[in-house]
């Protein structure tokens, strides 16, 4: 059974910085999402601000709130947001402490441990809670350099990387994992972030936590691991940041610690500049494809559209206009459904489709 968890978003659900809440409302198949705090959306649906229909996940003012709305304590008070900065804030900290006392464990999505804090070990021993900081790296000792067996790997493996930091690589990530899975592959999903082990992924490494000299051999690993405990038909890849991006270096080391062999490439078309980097223009998705293809051995396939202020008019006449000038299939996986790009993907790996021939005749 799924433990009961509570995510504190505040003033950011529904936002590029409130990705990691935003993630867990729309999939966790490690926690049972009973609400979110936010303030600035108190009473709303969490359904209705991030996809517009309702999934039952209230929102609340407050922890207080929350504890005296639900029906039963939840058992996990998970910090899911995503600053730039990575850093608890004052008032934030109050927040952590008081859910401790009302014996919730916390679930750290930050740079910065809680459990290198003295005052919250002790808040967590007097409480009898458990404190999980999910980007906490292995020590030295434990971590892996790159080796070179991901070379004899012989099935696909597909990232989805993108043009910027939250523009939705880890929701079309996921949601190919099912409309693969659904077509009767076995798919196994290396999740690269905080978010994607979280929602309980078997295997992965929260990339931009790891020294960047053991970056590369540590998802090798990953992907090493689930090749041989699988055996699965096909490996997807979660990106994170973008190659192009000036402040991170995450894609560069995903690309080689994968040595994916085709890139599906996610874009905001309405985004101006980046996250959070507002005096730096957006590029465009046909620079960032020639650049992927440029620095690695991967082919980009399709491209997938983040719909972000975007009407359904500007997105239909996006698509039209993507698949014209860059010669790639282009969706909208969120509103049209994944079909494009598991054509794709069967396209670049033919094998794939006499899998599900086999598996259909059984």
């Amino acid at each position: 059974m799924k433990e009961k968890a509570i995510i504190y978003c505040e003033a950011n659900f529904g936002t590029m910085d409130g990705k990691t809440a935003n993630g867990l409302v729309r999939n966790s198949k490690n926690y049972d999402i009973v609400g979110v705090i936010d303030s600035t959306k108190n009473e709303r649906d969490a359904g209705e601000v991030i996809e517009g229909k309702k999934n039952g996940i209230p929102i609340f003012k407050s922890l207080e709130e929350a504890l005296h709305g639900l029906k039963d304590t939840p058992d996990q008070f998970i910090y899911g947001l995503a600053p730039a900065e990575a850093f608890l804030k004052t008032e934030e900290r109050a927040v952590v402490m008081k859910a401790m006392e009302h014996g919730l464990n916390i679930v750290n999505t930050l740079h910065e441990f809680f459990t290198d804090d003295p005052e919250f070990i002790d808040r967590s021993q007097e409480y009898g809670v458990h404190i999980n900081d999910v980007r906490r790296p292995p020590q030295k000792k434990d971590m892996r350099l790159f080796s070179g067996k991901i070379f004899d790997i012989d099935i696909p493996v597909v990232a989805v990387l993108g043009t910027d930091s939250a523009v939705g690589k880890r929701t079309t990530s996921v949601l190919l994992e099912e409309a693969l899975i659904e077509k009767g592959l076995h798919v196994v999903f290396i999740a690269t972030g905080q978010t994607g082990l979280i929602q309980g992924a078997k295997y992965g490494v929260a990339i931009d936590a790891i020294p960047s000299q053991y970056a590369i051999g540590e998802l090798e690993n990953q992907i090493l691991k689930a090749y041989e405990n699988e055996n699965p038909d096909i490996i997807i890849v979660e990106g994170q940041g973008a190659l192009s991006h000036p402040a991170y270096i995450s894609s560069c080391g995903i690309l080689r610690g994968s040595r994916a062999g085709t890139v599906i490439v996610q874009h905001p078309p309405k985004r101006e500049y980046l996250g959070d980097f507002g005096f730096m223009k957006m590029p465009a998705v046909a620079s960032e494809i020639g650049l992927i293809e440029n620095f690695s051995t991967a082919k980009v396939i399709a491209v997938t559209i983040n719909h972000e202020n975007m009407n359904n008019k500007e997105i239909e006449e996006t698509v039209q206009d993507y698949e014209k000038e860059l010669k790639l299939p282009t969706t909208d996986v969120l509103k049209h459904g994944c079909d494009k790009v598991v054509q794709s993907v069967f396209n670049a790996y033919p094998s794939l489709k006499h899998k599900v021939k086999k598996k259909m005749v059984h």
